[in-house]
């Protein structure tokens, strides 16, 4: 956006590579990070990096990624924050996936200075960044996602789509994880059913990618679970901290998820797996796609890598 400072703060899996397109999309950026080396990389391909959050107050629009909603709140009206200083920034746009009350309380404070928050949580991890695979969802006031809804799709390169007003966005992108919760424990169950009965795990998600039944993820998480690759994407505390925030609204708002109630403790199971292992945290801090293991432990199965090459259709293409 010609003529606008960016600021960007969040130089985690997804972090980085988000704000890597917008500083290779032209756009002048100044990042922070609370670990400076992780956001050094950037400043060689002409991003700024700064000190404190506080240095982003002069920014036009602010982009957040971090881990919670109390990361959010730090960064923004925390000590050395943001807003600590007299300087506000107009629109912030928080990428976090954080619970709707807690971006409501965050909305109504930055309004009290005169800026506008979007909510814009994305799907996808840091190789569909890199794909140009990443998508976005977005609500908060109607003029202010049109202002930066040309660097959301920068940072997207797949689609972003504007669903209202308010914490929509929330909603959505909790909805969206409870989904990628059960659409994996169901994943692993039925790939164990027929790799029991005889199927090689790698023919049947062939198959299954193949069908109309496969997706983008389905392919992507084929080769974690064809090659018992747990390289971490997203954490078992991350999905069942969804699960929950999922099971949160439905009770609120009156709506009935059984499926979801029962994929949330098929990964609470999975905690309890992890005791048997020789570092539980250091298991636990790997994907939550290992979750097939803890099926196969309830299975009376004994997992081994299939050492097959699976293509993830993440494959970022050559430059020219």
């Amino acid at each position: 956006m010609a003529g606008k400072k960016i600021g960007w703060i969040g130089m985690g899996r997804m972090g980085y590579p988000m704000a890597e397109r917008l500083v290779r999309g032209g756009n002048d950026v100044y990042v922070w990070n609370r670990t400076r080396s992780k956001a050094e990389p950037l400043a060689d391909l002409g991003a700024t990096l700064v000190d404190s959050p506080s240095d982003l107050g002069e920014c036009d629009i602010v982009f957040t990624m971090v881990s919670t909603g109390a990361d959010v709140e730090q960064v923004y009206f925390g000590e050395n924050g943001v807003l600590s200083g007299d300087a506000t920034p107009a629109i912030f746009v928080d990428c976090s996936s954080i619970g709707t009350e807690q971006s409501a309380d965050i909305r109504e404070r930055l309004a009290a200075r005169n800026a506008q928050l979007v909510a814009s949580p994305v799907s996808g991890n840091g190789k569909c960044v890199r794909a140009g695979k990443l998508s976005a969802v977005c609500s908060g006031p109607a003029e202010a996602f049109q202002k930066v809804e040309a660097l959301i799709a920068t940072v997207a390169g797949s689609g972003v789509s504007y669903v209202g007003e308010g914490e929509l966005a929330r909603f959505c992108k909790i909805a969206h994880n409870v989904f990628l919760g059960v659409v994996t424990q169901n994943l692993a169950e039925v790939t164990l059913l027929c790799e029991k009965a005889g199927v090689p795990r790698h023919a049947f998600l062939s198959f299954m990618n193949a069908s109309v039944m496969g997706s983008v993820f389905t392919r992507y998480k084929s080769n974690a679970m064809v090659n018992l690759d747990w390289t971490t994407t997203f954490t078992p505390a991350l999905m069942r901290k969804d699960l929950d925030l999922g099971l949160a609204a439905a009770r609120k708002l009156g709506v009935t998820m059984p499926v979801t109630a029962t994929t949330r403790e098929a990964f609470q199971a999975h905690f309890g797996a992890a005791m048997l292992k020789d570092d539980p945290d250091a298991y636990l801090a790997e994907d939550f796609a290992a979750v097939l293991e803890t099926v196969a432990l309830t299975s009376g199965m004994k997992l081994e890598s299939e050492n097959v090459s699976v293509p993830t259709g993440l494959e970022v293409p050559a430059k020219s």
